[in-house]
């Protein structure tokens, strides 16, 4: 008996699961990760859903074609993840590429491969110098050897600039594979210049002529800002399996934000039927969403892409105050409550923008408890100090410096 596809079975019970990028399509954002940290960062992703990891993560290792050293990255993950996510090797639609790819995996249970096979005109002429339907008929070809050769390994397909291709024939492809053994089909957007409206139609057009076993896939870039939109687009016309990666990592601008698209999915209940449809029930179990901050903040030193104060969910800026009405009211102001979401304390933070206020929270924070007229005398010299420096953000320390100066020369403190 071959073993059951989690990720077909998740799907289609309607439940979400994340088709993660980061360490190989990373790479084209010029990262790199290591197989140490990638085996590490599957696992960590798994936890978010605790036993069920494999059913909700498909975990792209990497792309065994690139060199021996890529093999065995791959392999790592496959054989020491495993328990965590669905590892997956990625490869080229040829027959050689297929064979080391499946050695990459196999052994590992929930394993798969994912074969990319150009879909438009263009990428067809480019990638293998034919046209779109002698391209998807050796695809074809290709995925029939490949399910033939797997031995209990799923074999996914990436349709490659779907967008650009024609639909019907696309369609035509993607029901085929599927019905010659197909996990899942990806529809990739490749260049990233979809609008939300047209996502929608797109994957509506296929599913409706691929037939009801397709589970397709969505794959979307960020080149106009529009990837998270466009993916929540696809969802709601019923894809269940959404491609993304830690911090949007990848090539150009990017795609879709791992720990953006997996919040909106799963902070708010009612959000999540917006999007999925009313009575969904998108989890085995409920993701840990409190592990979100940390993953993000370990993905950021490895590789070296930055947390700026304004990166949603997991940036410096989540959970700061640093205003009077804000840190007053601060539900009032906010979409969702840091601590209860994310396990984020609140953070008040000493800007040109201070109140009296605020500027003493921070001045107790930092063992200080200040009168009215040090209090006035502080955020005077705040205030000049932000504009001298053009920095907005006073530093704890700076601060600290000048209270026990200001404290030490006013006698009585």
């Amino acid at each position: 008996m071959s073993p059951i596809d989690v990720v077909r079975e998740s799907a289609r019970a309607g439940r979400v699961v994340l088709f993660e990028e980061s360490a190989r399509d990373g790479a084209q954002a010029k990262t790199l990760m290591s197989a140490d940290f990638r085996v590490r960062l599957a696992r960590e992703q798994g936890a978010v859903f605790g036993a069920d990891g494999p059913r909700h993560v498909v975990f792209a290792a990497g792309f065994p074609a690139v060199c021996g050293q890529e093999f065995e990255a791959t392999r790592q993950v496959a054989l020491e993840a495993q328990d965590s996510v669905s590892p997956s090797a990625i490869c080229r639609g040829t027959v050689t590429d297929v064979r080391l790819a499946l050695s990459a995996v196999r052994g590992a249970a929930h394993a798969r491969v994912m074969v990319i096979v150009a879909a438009s005109e263009a990428t067809a002429r480019a990638l293998v110098h034919s046209g779109a339907r002698q391209a998807l008929d050796a695809g074809l070809d290709v995925v029939k050897e490949a399910v033939g050769l797997a031995d209990g390994i799923a074999v996914d397909v990436c349709l490659v600039d779907v967008p650009r291709a024609d639909h019907a024939l696309v369609a035509e492809y993607a029901g085929a594979m599927t019905g010659q053994g197909a996990g899942t089909i990806v529809l990739a957007d490749t260049v990233g210049d979809l609008l939300p409206g047209q996502t929608r139609e797109l994957f509506q057009r296929v599913a409706a002529g691929a037939g009801p076993e397709a589970v397709l896939v969505s794959h979307l870039h960020n080149d106009l800002g529009l990837g998270l939109a466009n993916t929540l687009a696809a969802l709601e016309s019923g894809v269940r399996v959404a491609a993304c990666s830690w911090l949007g990592m990848a090539e150009r601008s990017g795609m879709t934000a791992t720990e953006q698209l997996l919040f909106l999915l799963a902070y708010d209940r009612a959000k999540a039927e917006q999007v999925l449809g009313p009575g969904c029930e998108p989890w085995w179990t409920q993701p840990d969403l409190t592990r979100l901050p940390g993953i993000a903040r370990m993905v950021s030193a490895e590789t070296g892409v930055p947390l700026t104060v304004t990166t949603p969910i997991v940036g410096t800026g989540v959970a700061t105050i640093s205003t009077g009405t804000p840190f007053t009211h601060p539900q009032t102001f906010q979409p969702y409550d840091p601590r209860q979401h994310l396990g984020l304390a609140p953070t008040v933070v000493l800007t040109h923008l201070a109140s009296h206020r605020v500027l003493r929270a921070v001045a107790e924070r930092l063992g200080h408890h200040l009168d009215p007229a040090q209090t006035r005398t502080a955020l005077a010299w705040v205030k000049d100090r932000a504009y001298r420096q053009s920095h907005a953000v006073v530093a704890d320390a700076d601060f600290a410096a000048y209270l026990d100066g200001l404290t030490a020369a006013t006698p009585g403190s």
